[in-house]
């Protein structure tokens, strides 16, 4: 039970959020639906990935995770659990997540490295980048450019491995990063006295009184960015009517974080994956009324 709390495997927010931009990006890398090998590689490895960086976030934090309300219980700050063991259980999950990908191809396996860099750092952004949340950002959008290496790649070569993720990946992993702006400012609002308090360093905090606005701002760039990425894909009205209902959803949030109230700020993060779904539904129903 300590291990699963570790991974917080009651919390699916977390994966989810990982899981539809993914997915996204898999759909439009295929052209319609990949696969189910690629499907269940993608769900298992965002599940996987999510895990071990649960383990190596709470190792990085444990001293100061023990002076914030919300996180003063987990099991490596209570000492439940040691560094070794807690490493231990990230390193496992990282080598499953690793052999799923190896049933992918050569290409697919270069950029699971970055990936894997990428995840390394962000714990330890927080202590020195002003805006860690954009270092988040990269971390929970690899998924994008690995869904189009996944179906693009092949034969390692140093050309394909760039050829593989095309200038539409990398320009939905932009836009990804603002969308998690948006949640990740909402996720540090409700630890923000507590962040202040021990020097850590927060979107919620630099954003300071502006930080509201800032959310509205992230979904709405994210949002207009997907549709004007997408605009040349035939997907139609399903896309369009998905963007919408993106909005509104931000709209619902807005009245979550207006007073800035932890249980407002936290719930609102927790409902976010459901406007990730709500994109990745226009996409997917779009693609497929091409067919």
């Amino acid at each position: 039970m300590l291990y699963l709390d570790m991974i917080r495997w009651n919390r699916p927010a977390g994966w989810l959020l990982l899981l539809w931009p993914s997915l996204s990006a898999l759909w439009l890398a295929a052209g319609g639906f990949p696969g189910w090998h690629l499907l269940g590689v993608f769900v298992l490895g965002t599940v996987l990935m999510r895990s071990a960086g649960c383990c190596i976030n709470d190792v990085a934090d444990r001293d100061f995770d023990k002076h914030v309300k919300r996180t003063a219980h987990r099991p490596v700050t209570s000492g439940a659990l040691s560094v070794r063991q807690a490493l231990g259980a990230g390193a496992l999950l990282a080598l499953c997540a690793f052999g799923l990908v190896l049933t992918t191809n050569p290409v697919a396996v270069v950029w699971s490295f970055a990936a894997l860099a990428v995840t390394l750092a962000y714990p330890y952004a927080k202590r020195f980048v002003a805006m860690p949340q954009a270092v988040l950002g990269v971390a929970f959008s690899f998924g994008i450019p690995m869904a189009f290496a996944a179906v693009n790649g092949g034969p390692l070569t140093p050309a394909r491995v760039w050829q593989a993720v095309p200038p539409l990946a990398w320009g939905l992993l932009f836009v990804n990063l603002f969308w998690v702006l948006a949640y990740d400012t909402e996720y540090a609002m409700v630890d923000r006295d507590d962040d202040i308090r021990i020097g850590m360093k927060t979107s919620a905090i630099t954003l300071g009184r502006y930080d509201v606005a800032a959310v509205m701002g992230f979904y709405a760039l994210y949002l207009l960015g997907m549709l004007v990425l997408l605009k040349d894909r035939g997907l139609g009205w399903p896309h369009w009517f998905a963007i919408e209902i993106g909005g509104v959803q931000a709209l619902w949030h807005l009245g979550m974080i207006f007073r800035r109230e932890r249980g407002g700020c936290f719930r609102a993060f927790q409902l976010n994956h459901w406007l990730g779904a709500t994109v990745f539904a226009g996409i997917a129903w779009g693609l497929h009324l091409q067919a």
